[in-house]
């Protein structure tokens, strides 16, 4: 059936825009109802981040990108850093309490907000717009960040989109222009509760995760570890021979001395820990759906958790194309392409999804499967799965090389009390995304009810 609206010649004229991509209706939403202003009348600021060269060397200042926003938040696990003088720090440094905005991106990724809570000295890329809320202009700005992550920040972000192959982009001067509910700072200030209860949660799941690492690392003697990339090495023709490898990487000293670590505790190859395995089935993206039976792909593993924020969906029939796949509670994933070794364990509120190509599927065996699933995230698991990956611009990994990795055990009550701190961390991780979804629908359901006065 063909879904169409009618559309006066007021509003093209008033809307610069005639792709029929902006007048859908599923984006409309009644203005005229409530109290709405422009999120431009209500910042001091709507700036595009730098555009300059990153290291991974931590030269200079980090710098945060969009991947660094998840879950309504930036993080700087895993930031870049650029090398700029004071004077253009200042005028990129960012401020807690800054929301980002990001700009351009496949069309999933754009618009993905999150608001600046952490301390040190710090600035934004390109790809990010970053929004200061003015003082006295009837927002707060965990409001704002928790209103562009609800459903009337979504309808106009997919609206405002310009769409091009495989991208979109919203613009800094069209956010400007989109339009946000002025709710009482009463509500606003439980909203802002919601939040930083939820980032709280977010930290203290950080913290546990931490103490685990922490507790395993101590236990195998590689707390202090060296990880140093030599310049040089020297390697007998016989090594060479043994391993079918000639290229550098592979040689690097520091995967050896990991090894002469990990021999002494007396590891097993993880082929004895696991009960079955699967490396996943090439779901066609033509069948992916909005809603079904989640299909888990290389981007929703993160380490240690999976996330379902941007996620393809099967049909029942595509998801019976190759139960072999499927995935249950309790099953360890990791990826074999790209950002090769990333696991984490299915969990218990993910009861049914399949596993898409290139994605290592086991149940695990006669080992604890949070104790496994955080020494493969380890630099034990990382260092041994990146020394055996091949290819050229991505990395892979086959089982048949991953089932002979080491894996080392620590004593039984060691192994206990490192899962038992994984499991809180992910108990906490949980709940500051229940803390987001009830703020998210809290917004949602004020806007409705000011709406109807």
């Amino acid at each position: 059936m063909i879904t169409y609206s009618i559309i006066q010649k007021s509003q093209l004229e008033g809307a610069h825009r005639l792709d029929a991509e902006y007048y859908q209706p599923e984006y409309f939403i009644d203005f005229s109802k409530g109290n709405w202003e422009s999120i431009g009348d209500c910042v001091s600021l709507c700036q595009y981040g730098l555009s300059k060269a990153m290291n991974e060397e931590k030269i200079g200042y980090p710098i945060f990108k969009m991947d660094d926003i998840d879950y309504g938040f930036l993080f700087g696990d895993k930031t870049k850093s650029v090398e700029i003088p004071d004077n253009i720090f200042r005028d990129y440094a960012l401020e807690k309490n800054d929301v980002l905005f990001n700009r351009v991106n496949s069309e999933e990724f754009v618009g993905r907000t999150g608001i600046f809570k952490l301390d040190g000295k710090s600035v934004f890329a390109s790809y990010l717009v970053r929004l200061k809320v003015k003082k006295n202009s009837g927002i707060l700005p965990d409001y704002l960040n928790i209103f562009l992550n609800s459903s009337f920040g979504k309808k106009q972000i997919r609206r405002y989109s310009r769409r091009a192959v495989n991208q979109a982009n919203v613009n800094a001067q069209e956010l400007r222009q989109f339009k946000i509910a002025i709710l009482p700072l009463s509500f606003q200030n439980e909203v802002k509760e919601l939040s930083d209860a939820a980032w709280k949660n977010f930290e203290g799941s950080k913290f546990l995760y931490s103490q685990a690492e922490d507790l395993f690392l101590e236990g195998l003697g590689l707390k202090d570890f060296e990880a140093d990339e030599d310049l040089s090495c020297i390697v007998n023709l016989s090594d060479i021979q043994k391993a079918s490898r000639l290229d550098a990487e592979y040689f690097q000293p520091r995967y050896e001395r990991l090894l002469d670590k990990i021999k002494n505790k007396k590891p097993k190859i993880l082929e004895n820990f696991v009960a079955n395995y699967s490396t996943g089935f090439p779901f066609k993206s033509q069948n992916y759906q909005e809603e079904g039976v989640p299909l888990i792909r290389i981007n929703n593993i993160k380490k240690g958790y999976i996330d379902l924020s941007n996620t393809a969906y099967l049909s029942e029939q595509d998801y019976l194309l190759s139960l072999k796949d499927a995935a249950k509670p309790g099953d360890i994933i990791l990826s074999m392409s790209g950002t090769i070794g990333m696991s984490a364990i299915i969990p218990e509120d993910i009861p049914k999804c399949s596993v898409n190509q290139r994605i290592l599927k086991f149940s695990p065996k006669n080992i604890d499967k949070d104790y496994l699933a955080l020494l493969l995230n380890s630099i034990v698991g990382v260092y041994q799965l990146e020394r055996i990956g091949t290819g050229g611009v991505q990395t892979n990994i086959s089982y048949k090389d991953i089932k002979n990795i080491l894996i080392p055990t620590l004593p039984q009550p060691t192994q206990q009390k490192i899962a038992n701190l994984v499991r809180e961390s992910h108990q906490a991780r949980k709940k500051a995304k229940e803390l987001l979804e009830e703020a998210k629908r809290k917004v949602e359901e004020m806007i409705e009810r000011e709406g109807d006065k």
